[in-house]
């Protein structure tokens, strides 16, 4: 066994128990319309509704794992690797490259960070050109409103313009702050923004009292990216499908009869329609992978604790993370290492190093653990193995490995994050905890209300089960150095609004198809290590979209790497052999790994036709 680098809070490596691979079809009802709001109200009053569903998802079942007795329980994930200090750190992640090209673009022929700062520096455009372009497209309070509007819940245009004309004077001194100055990007409305509403994407207020912008968001605007507005998202982050009915369902701009995804889906959706570069996403149980992957986009999930959100709560606060979704890696790349500056005021940011790029040998290695990754859908499968071969064409060696009770795991987590979302700070002027459900949607009443259900002794076995899952990572990370556990990154190929308007009306409750959607993604928030999703293929689907209008797309399919903690510098290596891949003799823009969709917005075409003298 290989020496354990130097950490803190490293599990104690120590294989887990040998149990086969055993996961049965779940019974939970799918609920919708009507029956939705009866079961969310009597689920809401009465604990024996709430205590009856919570025994028919399976909550109780933790209590017949016996392997359980020989382990204590671990209620923080986070592991802190110790810096290094004969590795330098870059004094700055957005100094332009010398290759920078106006014509430039990402393996998808989407607009790159690198793409902005060199149009504005030769003066073809100025930031003020872009955001202009953009705010009748994304503008909720226009009439009409904008074609985009529904991906975003605020746009507060005096901000925006201010900020774009002060990167635009920057760029005509000579003087701009690097290659993020004067880029449009966007943020989900998990955080908070000066000058911005938070609502969580329900009909609440959370607006933190006092005010302030979340450090990690704070870095991108120190760099002089202009943020264009606040995202939509699935309300409370509690569901995979991005439905709210509260603000408008953004749908999959590769096909508008499927969901984006979520709780990030208005983070994915602006990234895959071209708007931005990038935006921010958080990750509580796959928040930022399943949207990136159901759009086609990448989508990084930090090690737990490294990515500061301060002043910003945590809402599932030993499961959840901020990270980015992006159009490439390389812009996934820079919005990370600025957005993963330690901060000093947080008690385990400021404890990580400063993220750099990585140097040195890396042995390129794939772990697969067969029955877990063989239950996506075949058409999922035929992409992700088509991918796998693909890796190893490029030096990878893949290694069969096993993680045992994966399917109780998932059990256990998805106890803890309800028990710590339905326990989290309620909105502004409320004297209780998210426990009062008035005013929440119909599912997420139903979901807090199950969660709430939850005793103390089956909490502490769920934690008891990380504890086991994280010291058989630690065993397999030290056996195999360098290793990235593999998956599809999604086992399904998308979610479909299967019954168009009338789903989106009121959401609808369906469990077994949100289990589905995160069985992969779960683990890496349950155990705080990092994982990354790159998109690697695309399924056929065709039919009638939301509303009755004709659509003929392709549904996006995400593979996804799952890291050793504190290893997201190595695992950006691994993304980006998956990038330089999908360019791989296919024309711009149909790359087997990123592609645009129909709808996808030229906005720098835009705002070139809209200068004064052109058309």
């Amino acid at each position: 066994m290989t020496a354990i680098k130097e950490y803190y809070n490293y599990p104690t490596p120590r294989r887990g128990p040998d149990v086969p691979y055993y996961n049965p079809d779940k019974s939970n009802p799918v609920v919708r319309g009507l029956p939705l709001l009866i079961v969310a109200q009597a689920a809401a009053s009465f604990n024996l509704v709430s205590g009856y569903l919570w025994g028919n998802a399976g909550f109780n079942s933790l209590r017949r794992i016996k392997e359980l007795d020989q382990y204590e329980p671990r209620y923080d994930p986070t592991v802190i690797p110790v810096e290094d200090p004969s590795i330098s750190v870059p004094n700055s992640y957005t100094k332009p490259s010398s290759s920078d090209s106006p014509r430039q673009k990402t393996p998808g022929g989407y607009h790159s960070a690198a793409n902005y700062h060199s149009l504005y520096r030769q003066g073809n455009l100025t930031p003020s050109d872009i955001i202009e372009a953009l705010l009748p497209l994304i503008r909720r309070d226009a009439s009409p409103p904008g074609v985009h509007s529904v991906a975003f819940l605020s746009t507060e245009v005096e901000l925006v313009t201010r900020a774009a004309e002060a990167s635009t004077l920057r760029y005509l001194q000579g003087r701009p702050l690097g290659i993020l100055d004067g880029v449009p990007i966007a943020v989900k409305d998990e955080v908070d923004l000066d000058g911005y509403k938070k609502t969580l994407g329900s009909a609440r207020d959370y607006t933190r009292e006092g005010g302030g912008t979340s450090w990690c968001v704070k870095k991108w605007e120190e760099e002089g990216a202009i943020i264009i507005g606040k995202l939509n998202m699935h309300e409370l982050g509690m569901d995979t499908t991005n439905n709210n009915p509260t603000y408008g369902t953004p749908l999959n701009p590769h096909n508008h009869k499927y969901y984006t995804g979520g709780s990030s889906g208005g983070s994915a959706y602006a990234v895959s329609a071209g708007l931005v570069p990038f935006t921010f996403g958080a990750d509580a149980g796959g928040s930022i992978r399943i949207p990136s992957s159901y759009c086609g986009v990448y989508g990084l999930k930090p090690s737990h604790g490294r990515v500061s959100g301060n002043p910003t709560l945590n809402l599932a606060t030993t499961c959840g993370v901020d990270g980015p979704l992006a159009s490439s890696m390389t812009d996934l790349e820079i919005a990370y290492r600025v957005m993963a500056t330690p901060d000093p005021s947080h008690s385990t940011s400021s404890r990580f190093p400063p993220p750099r790029p990585h140097t040195g040998p890396r042995r390129k290695l794939l772990g697969v653990y067969n029955p877990w990754f063989d239950r996506a859908d075949p058409a999922v499968l035929n992409i992700c193995h088509a991918a796998l071969t693909n890796y190893k064409a490029l030096g990878y060696e893949i290694i069969p490995i096993t993680i045992p009770l994966l399917p109780e795991g998932q059990t256990a987590h998805a106890i803890t994050s309800l028990c710590e979302i339905s326990s989290a700070p309620g909105p502004n002027g409320a004297t209780t905890t998210t426990h009062n459900v008035t005013g929440l949607s119909a599912p997420n009443k139903i979901l807090i209300s199950v969660g709430r259900q939850t005793p103390a002794s089956d909490l502490v076995l769920a934690q008891k089960l990380r504890n086991l899952l994280m010291q058989h990572l630690a065993y397999l990370y030290t056996t195999y150095p360098d290793l990235v556990i593999v998956t599809p990154t999604t086992a399904n190929a998308g979610w479909k609004i299967k019954q168009g308007a009338a789903d989106l009306s009121h959401g609808v409750s369906d469990a077994n198809e949100t289990m589905r959607s995160m069985e992969f993604v779960w683990l890496a928030n349950f155990t705080g290590c990092p994982a990354l999703s790159v998109p690697v293929g695309y399924v056929d689907v065709d039919g009638d979209g939301v509303g009755g209008v004709a659509v003929e797309g392709k549904v996006p399919v995400g593979l996804m790497g799952m890291g050793e903690w504190g290893t997201e510098d190595a695992l950006i290596e691994w993304g980006k052999d998956a990038d330089s891949n999908s360019m791989s003799g296919q024309d711009e823009g149909e790359g087997d790994g990123i592609r645009r969709p129909p709808g996808w917005v030229d906005v720098v075409r835009l705002a070139s036709n809209n200068r004064p003298g052109v058309g």
